[in-house]
Parts: structure tokens; C-alpha cells; sequence
């Protein structure tokens, strides 16, 4: 490791002209008294301020910092830290200089002020760990910094000098991609498969302290870390479930097929043990797989939350997220100080499944309806306001009472109206008026429980996202030109509903009927309409018949028999 220093301080030290004087950059002395020379080339003394290039996290995006370090004469050696530094960057100071001694380097022994630019932007995180230790090798003449404004810097350093991951990688190499003047970001080895998946951007990994000095001295070469992006989603992309495991339940996996193909949120309602579950757990392996740019999208908030799996630097598989219902506020939506992705952000681009909705609080749930129909969430805070997405799908499971067995023809209800009344108002009719469909699934017959022949028996997954890819692609098509976002039938605005969901007489006066018996509200009304061109979509047909309508109307039957 001593092999990379370009000056070794202590040699020089021991051949200084006197005591009084002291080294400076690119190997010269000057003295400590009157800064005079005292030999050698000391046009250097001038760069003892090194700056480099690194990143701070702020939610999930990547804010650019500039580390200045700044080494001067002292008395007594002190090293200050300033910027708006959290605890965790304030107590980097002391990896650092262990890490540097530890690398066969030196420490100066000279006043060190390190300032972390912009200094109103909190620094949270201990990434800096790895930009101030090259700052302060470059600031005391120990490798000449030329190479380091070409690169962006992110790292944390254990105190043998070893680099260790960090949290955000993703994001800060898209943001480096897009800056102008940087030819690339030197991160930690563990970290180089996450952030190589951004194209434009060379991922320099580096194992230790002294692997970066060499790498900067112009000593090694280290070659960029590869993109595997195909490799990845090849590896990770398939499923160990399918919806030929559920036996019965044609008329759900109906409803679960159209919910898929429009983006439409769901509610079942039924007895323990009807396999309301089992039902959403496999909604996943209907959807389209992940494109890159969702893969990306997706992968960066696990990234910045550093929950990113085991061997996976990117997430080839939808989310699939299943709180427990004691589940905070802050813990579905997200909160904090500074603000961190919630639940429903950890569900972007996949499934935020809520099993017995009626145990959740009322508050919490509340809180879902502006990300429900917004696809972002906002936390605000006194100084600055966060922005998480959140596009979803929702699939709840309650049951119908109490007890549970309200519906179920072989057991015994024993709860009373007001008890069923008492524990349904749980759910807010607000919230059940986003919920696109609502349907109701009875217990499973003991014939088709038994049944033999093949595991399935029913509708299998390739067979369900076969007609959700059709009619996703009519979608696309159909939205291809829009500017405003949309792509699937759920999130069309209402002047796109009364574009695209036309009805003739018959049809309108069937709805017009339909909503003044049920008592639905304008939501609610362009709700049905949206389900119906999709339902016309997994159908292939353009116009929307009196058949589809009649469906859709039929997922809104749970409005009248428990919300009126």
C-alpha cells in the first residue's frame, strides 16, 4: 500500500532543515513561523485546498456535494467538519483518519477544515466517508489530485481502510450520468453491479483506500464494472407461483384478470379461508414484466432504503407489499425526519396488498386516498417538501363481519347487524369509492377442493396475462399520444373517459338506472366506466356493449349491500 503515496511525509519530516518547518503539497517545507521555503518546488502551497465530487441523499433523489478540504498550519492537530452534517458524517472524521494510517498513509498533523458544499443541504449517511479521505491525501501532497475532478466519489471506509457499501448508489449514478465533465463514479466493489445498470456512467469499484489512491496515481487501471442488466432480469424475473395452484375461483381470478389488464384496484370480500390471499399473492405473475425504466424506477427506493435483496442489484420482479395492520402512518405512507419512502412507495410499478382492511386504523388508510388517485405522495416538512411515487395497485381482503362466516352457507353468523354495521364502517365509503372492483369470494366447494387430474384445474397465470398483455397493448396504443401520463384504462381523467368509454342509448340509460338505485357518486360513475373499457379491451372489441357494462356495474354490488 505504501507503494501508491507520491511523498512520504514521514521520510521527509526526518529530513526537513529544522523542526520548525513543515511539509506541503508535492513534497516541499515551509516554515511553520513565517512560511518561508525552505527547499524544493513550493509552487504546490497554493493547492493544499482539494475538492472533489460526491452526492448526498434527499429522500430518494441525489443531491451533487462538493468536499473541500482544507489543510493549514496548527499548533495543535484539529480537524473540523462543516456543512450541515448529521451525526453519522460528523463521526466519519475518526474512520477517516484511522483508515488513513491504517492504509500506510499519513495524517497530517495540521488543522483540517472540511466543508461539505452546498452548506444548507443536510448530509445524512456515512457515503463520504471514502471522498474525504482522498481530500485530505490530496490537500497534504500525498497523491496529486488531477484525476479527481473527473470523477464522482461516494464510499464508506472501515477502519482498516476497507471500503463497505452504502445506501442510494442507484440514484446517485443517474444523477452522475447526467452531469456534465464527470467520466464516471468510484463507489464501493458491493455497491458497482447496483449502479453499472445506468448506461453513459464508467463504475469504477474499488476494494480499499489504497486501491483508490492507486487507481487516482495513475498506478492500476481498474475497468469499469459491466452492465448486467438482460443477465439480471433473466435471473430473477420468474415466479415459483401460479394461479393454477388455486382450485376454484374462476369468477375472482375473472375480476383479478381485468384488475390486472387496466390497473384497477380490488377488494374481496369472504369467509377465512376462501383463498383471498392465496389470490393476491399470485396477482404479480399476470402483470408484464417489469421494463427497465420501472426496474429502475422501482430499485431506486429499495436502494436508497438500503433493503435492496441479498444478490439482486436490481429488481426484476413486481413488488408485492403486505403490511401488517398495526402498520403507522409513517410506516404506509412514509414520514419521518428526513422524510423515507413508505409502504405504498416500496409498492410502485407492483402490489400494495392490505389483508383484513377492516383491522387497519381509519386514519391510516385514510391517509392512502390522495396517493390512491394521484400516483405520488408528498411529506412535508417545516423546511422542504418531499415527493415519493406511488403508482400502484391495490388488493385488499376483508371479511364479511366480525366473525367472519356472514357469507358462508356451512357455518353460523352469530353477529348482529350493528356489529357487522360497526365493524364494515371501518372502511370509509371515500375509500371504497376509489376501489375499482369489489367482488365477493365464497368458500370453496369440498368437490373442487378434491378434484384430480391436473394440479390446476382451472385458469393458469400464462393464461390470465396472456389476455392482460392483449389488452394492455390497446392501451398502449390507445394512450400512446397522450401527454398527460396515462398509460392504463384506471388512471384515464374524466375528459379521456368521455373520449374513450362511449356509450349508446341503451347502455347510458342501463347506468343512468344503475347509479340513482345504487346511490353512486360521480367517482364511482366514471369508476364503472373505466372497468368496462377494460373489460371491452380483454374482450378485443372497441365499442363498449351492453355486456360489458353490465359487469362493471356488478363490481359495485358491494357498495349497495354494505356501505347503504
Amino acid at each position: 500500500m505504501a507503494s501508491t503515496l507520491l511523498s512520504d511525509l514521514p521520510s521527509q519530516q526526518q529530513d526537513a532543515p529544522n523542526a520548525s518547518h513543515r511539509p506541503v503539497a508535492f513534497g516541499g517545507y515551509a516554515c511553520h513561523h513565517c512560511g518561508c521555503a525552505a527547499e524544493g518546488d513550493f509552487s504546490g502551497i497554493k493547492d493544499m485546498l482539494a475538492r472533489l465530487k460526491t452526492y448526498t441523499l434527499l429522500g430518494i433523489e441525489a443531491m451533487p456535494v462538493d468536499v473541500e478540504v482544507d489543510i493549514s498550519p496548527a499548533a495543535m492537530p484539529k480537524t473540523i467538519l462543516v456543512g450541515l452534517p448529521d451525526t453519522a458524517v460528523k463521526e466519519s472524521t475518526h474512520r477517516v483518519e484511522r483508515a488513513i494510517v491504517n492504509s500506510g498513509f499519513t495524517r497530517p498533523i495540521d488543522r483540517i477544515v472540511i466543508n461539505l458544499a452546498p452548506g444548507d443541504l443536510p448530509k445524512q449517511a456515512a457515503s463520504f466517508d471514502l471522498s474525504v479521505a482522498l481530500g485530505v491525501l490530496a490537500g497534504s501532497g500525498q497523491l496529486i489530485p488531477d484525476r479527481l475532478e473527473n470523477y464522482a466519489i461516494i464510499g464508506e471506509l472501515a477502519l482498516e481502510g476497507y471500503t463497505r457499501p452504502v445506501k442510494g448508489c442507484l440514484s446517485i449514478a443517474i444523477e452522475a450520468a447526467k452531469a456534465e465533465g464527470l467520466a464516471g463514479l468510484v463507489l464501493p466493489a458491493a455497491n458497482a453491479a447496483e449502479a453499472a445498470v445506468v448506461e453513459g456512467l464508467d463504475v469504477i469499484p474499488v476494494e480499499s483506500l489504497a486501491q483508490a489512491v492507486a487507481f487516482f496515481a495513475g498506478e492500476i487501471d481498474l475497468a469499469p464494472a459491466p452492465s448486467r442488466l438482460e443477465e439480471l432480469f433473466e435471473e430473477h424475473s420468474a415466479y415459483e407461483i401460479d394461479f393454477g395452484d388455486v382450485r376454484g375461483q374462476e369468477s375472482a381470478k375473472r375480476a383479478i384478470t381485468l384488475a390486472a389488464a387496466g390497473s384497477h384496484n380490488l377488494i374481496m370480500i369472504g369467509p377465512p379461508g376462501s383463498g383471498k390471499t392465496m389470490l393476491a399473492k399470485r396477482v404479480p405473475t399476470v402483470l408484464p414484466t417489469l421494463s427497465a425504466p420501472e426496474s429502475i424506477e422501482t430499485t431506486r427506493i429499495y436502494s436508497a432504503l438500503g433493503q435492496l435483496p441479498s444478490g439482486q442489484p436490481l429488481l426484476a420482479r413486481r413488488p408485492f407489499r403486505s403490511p401488517h395492520h398495526t402498520i403507522s402512518d409513517a410506516g404506509l405512507v412514509g414520514g419521518g425526519s428526513p422524510p423515507s419512502p413508505g409502504e405504498i412507495s416500496k409498492a410502485h410499478n407492483g402490489i400494495l396488498f392490505l389483508d383484513e382492511l377492516p383491522e387497519f386504523n381509519r386514519k391510516t388508510l385514510e391517509v392512502m386516498r390522495q396517493p390512491l388517485e394521484d400516483g405520488v405522495v408528498t411529506i412535508s416538512r417545516a423546511l422542504r417538501s418531499t415527493t415519493f411515487p406511488s403508482d400502484f395497485m391495490l388488493i385488499a381482503a376483508a371479511n364479511p363481519c366480525p366473525c367472519g362466516y356472514r357469507s358462508d352457507p356451512r357455518r353460523a353468523c352469530n353477529c348482529t347487524p350493528p356489529q357487522v354495521e360497526k365493524y364494515m364502517s371501518r372502511i370509509s365509503g371515500p375509500l371504497m369509492d376509489r376501489i375499482d372492483i369489489q367482488i365477493e369470494v365464497p368458500a370453496v366447494p369440498f368437490e373442487e377442493l378434491s378434484g384430480s387430474g391436473n394440479v390446476t384445474g382451472g385458469t393458469t397465470s400464462a393464461q390470465m396475462r396472456e389476455a392482460v398483455e392483449q389488452a394492455r397493448k390497446r392501451q398502449a396504443a390507445r394512450f400512446s399520444g397522450d401527454r398527460t401520463g396515462v398509460r392504463y384504462n384506471a388512471q384515464m381523467t374524466s375528459r379521456q373517459v368521455r373520449e374513450c368509454c362511449k356509450l349508446d342509448s341503451t347502455c347510458s340509460d342501463m347506468l343512468r338506472h344503475s347509479v340513482e338505485e345504487m346511490g353512486l357518486s360521480a367517482r364511482a360513475h366514471d369508476k364503472i366506466l373505466r372497468v368496462c373499457r377494460t373489460i371491452a379491451d380483454v374482450s378485443g372489441e372497441d365499442k363498449i356493449s351492453e355486456i360489458h357494462l353490465a359487469e362493471a356495474i356488478n363490481y359495485r354490488n358491494l357498495d349497495r349491500d354494505l356501505w347503504v
